[in-house]
């Protein structure tokens, strides 16, 4: 097989891998959880990060096989990349010993580790031919602000966080704060870490295209 059906099978593997774990997490809080609701489900960094990372490896997968890519792909590798990066390093650093909504073990496993090193490895193994600048890459982190202010604002509503540094009842909104801008910190020195990467592709060395 070609580099290109190599990495095909690489991103459809690893997207549909992605999937199957979400569904299963999805279907066993269903059936375990008396009273569940689905929307807490959605709720989740973890959960929507992944179905991005998810969907993108499987697009960008058919896309290997079919021809060459188009820019707006490198730029949804690069958003994904960076969401799954921030899921990991929250996970290890603030999460490894708190009860998530992620109860079965291999899916624990996928989500907060193989789906984030997958996606990074996917993008050093197929550098964008196109240079991000370090004012496109502030984009992609729009999605993680979104996702911080709609967490705030349903939290009081509905009486519940999905996670224990975005919770402000026990502590008020000091602690979320500066968990909040030292997760941003990270996220923004990763997306310029991301653009700057974009330069190092050599003029010879075309993105994987069809043959």
């Amino acid at each position: 097989m070609t580099r290109r059906h190599w990495l095909a099978l690489f991103r459809l593997g690893f997207g549909g891998l992605g999937l199957a774990a979400l569904i299963t997490q999805y279907q066993f809080n269903v059936a375990n959880i008396p009273g569940y609701v689905p929307l807490n489900f959605f709720s989740f960094f973890t959960v929507e990060s992944n179905i991005i990372a998810a969907v993108t490896l499987l697009i960008a997968g058919i896309v290997a096989l079919l021809g060459r890519r188009p820019r707006a792909l490198d730029y949804l590798r690069g958003a994904a990349t960076i969401y799954m990066v921030i899921t990991g390093i929250t996970y290890s650093l603030l999460l490894r010993n708190v009860e998530v909504d992620t109860a079965v073990v291999w899916v624990n496993a996928v989500l907060h580790y193989v789906i984030p090193v997958v996606m990074v490895l996917d993008w050093v193994m197929d550098l964008p031919a196109t240079r991000i600048t370090a004012k496109q890459a502030m984009v992609w982190l729009i999605f993680p602000v979104a996702y911080l202010a709609y967490s705030l604002i349903r939290g009081p509503i509905v009486d519940w966080y999905p996670y224990p540094f975005l919770d402000p009842r026990p502590g008020g909104y000091l602690p979320v704060a500066i968990a909040s801008v030292g997760i941003a910190i990270g996220g923004v020195a990763f997306a310029l870490l991301l653009a700057a990467t974009t330069r190092l592709r050599k003029p010879n060395s075309p993105p994987t295209r069809a043959k």
